[in-house]
């Protein structure tokens, strides 16, 4: 049975290859795309959108405009040395045309078109999804469910020792999600992207068919993932590859995805101070817990499985038009 994702991306690196496997992916099927500020500015992303679209020759895939910067107000930080100054490593894009995209709104026609059907998947920062929360809370009943990447429940965070990008960079947004939801919401944290590892010897491997294949978009997968390697084998000298967080929370879609969820109480902290940002399950083996909405956190996947499915559908050129 077909998945129907509308995903909202920061289009970083990881996004760009969560994207391809998804464009590669027979079960999934993209129906739009919001692009928002976040590892790059919302102009970067959009830009990478139609860079996409380009290259692909997919352009039947609606493409809309999120967020600016967070509901905190504050200008937003990016990380051109994670992802590339313009979100693809060290691919820059040229000559794309960047169209103005104040079309937010136009998500309720996608929405309605798929009522029932649509899954949100949000890999970025969720300033665009609140949003969406706040403007059309009627609306997201008729959403199948909601997977989001984000927080740091049981271990150290990557913006802070406590805190996750996703949340941290808004977690007044990641808040109103968590608390106003129709529906439990499927959290894939840092626990368990931390351990989405792709290794060299993998990327290596895809490579050649690549090469072999001339696949356009395959090609990009390389250069992008070596470049996001490199970032983390400062940050850490013992890793082994490159996580790709996103990639995991989109697999997590899939019927062929294995993964274990625990449904607990969740908070997310938006008092400034040192717990900025921090994402708070209630794992307690207790009868009583906090009186928080109740969401399903990841705690766990399997790797093999996650491996095996990367491989077979990231070999799968169908869904090339090039």
């Amino acid at each position: 049975m077909k998945k129907y994702v509308l995903l909202f991306s920061d289009f970083g690196i990881d996004d760009m290859v969560a994207i391809i496997y998804a464009l590669f992916d027979e079960e999934i099927e993209i129906i739009g795309v919001v692009a928002d500020y976040g590892n790059v500015s919302k102009e970067d992303a959009v830009r990478n959108a139609a860079y996409l679209q380009q290259l692909t020759g997919i352009t039947d895939i609606p493409v809309f405009g999120g967020a600016d910067l967070p509901l905190t107000g504050e200008s937003p930080e990016y990380f051109p040395e994670v992802h590339g100054l313009e979100g693809l490593g060290p691919i820059i894009p040229e000559d794309i045309p960047l169209p103005s995209f104040e079309n937010f709104y136009e998500i309720n026609t996608l929405i309605e078109k798929y009522k029932n059907q649509v899954i949100i998947v949000n890999v970025g920062r969720l300033s665009s999804l609140a949003t969406a929360f706040i403007l059309y809370p009627e609306l997201m009943k008729s959403v199948k469910e909601f997977y989001i990447m984000g927080g740091a429940f049981q271990s150290p965070g990557n913006i802070t020792p406590i805190a996750e990008a996703n949340f941290y960079g808004d977690p007044y947004a990641a808040n109103i999600i968590i608390n106003k939801s129709p529906k439990p919401v499927f959290i894939i944290p840092l626990d368990v992207t931390s351990g989405a590892i792709i290794t060299p010897e993998m990327v290596n491997q895809l490579d050649q068919h690549y090469q072999k294949t001339q696949s356009k978009i395959g090609l990009l997968v390389k250069p992008m993932v070596d470049y996001y390697y490199e970032f983390y084998k400062k940050r850490d000298p013992q890793i082994s590859g490159s996580p790709l967080h996103d990639l995991l929370t989109l697999w997590a879609v899939s019927s062929k995805s294995i993964i274990q969820y625990e449904e607990v109480p969740v908070k997310v902290v938006v008092n400034t101070g040192p717990s900025f940002g921090q994402s708070i399950g209630d794992f307690r083996r207790t009868v009583e817990k906090e009186d928080y909405q109740r969401h399903n956190v990841a705690r766990n996947f399997d790797y093999q499985q996650f491996i095996k499915n990367f491989f077979e559908t990231m070999k799968n050129s169908s869904g090339e038009t090039s």
